[in-house]
């Protein structure tokens, strides 16, 4: 029996478990392209947890999870929505792409992850980055990411709704 790979981009404070789960959403009214989102990811995902270090010593080199698109005029940051019936879990051949029951959150077990890219192929949103394995946001593991403590002008939210500030 063939599988079905359909999926939802939800990004509802309640999915279909019943869960609760905070998301990083983007306020683009607010995002000045500075990248700092990317800069903290980076070196919130180093071995060395120092920018310096990160940036300039590291090998291999940290990934960022996240990623601003845009100019001057328009920039948004995007990462992982940790969707509801998440694509790239289904079309992970090997298991390595899978979401936590308990926290909603999709990731990507790297000592599983062989690098086929099949995850990015599917992700309607673009935010899996390729290397030797797959990269994606992790939400930090879900305590307050890395991207929202340190974006100056709070362009980026950790919030159970779209995004509005409660």
């Amino acid at each position: 029996m063939k599988k079905s790979l359909k999926y939802s981009v939800s990004s509802t404070p309640e999915n279909k478990e019943g869960l609760q789960l905070k998301k990083v959403f983007a306020r683009e009214n607010l995002c000045v392209n500075c990248r700092l989102c990317e800069v903290y990811c980076k070196t919130a995902h180093s071995k060395s947890k120092d920018i310096v270090t990160a940036f300039k010593e590291e090998d291999p080199a940290p990934v960022a999870r996240i990623s601003v698109y845009g100019g001057r005029e328009a920039s948004v940051a995007v990462n992982c929505r940790h969707c509801d019936d998440p694509a790239c879990v289904k079309a992970c051949i090997t298991g390595a792409m899978h979401k936590d029951k308990k926290t909603g959150i999709v990731s990507v077990d790297e000592n599983k992850c062989i690098g086929c890219m099949t995850c990015l192929a599917v992700c309607p949103v673009g935010c899996i980055k390729p290397g030797n394995i797959a990269f994606k946001c992790d939400l930090c593991g879900g305590e307050e990411p890395a991207c929202v403590k340190n974006c100056p002008n709070r362009a980026l939210v950790w919030a159970e709704t779209g995004g509005e500030q409660k």
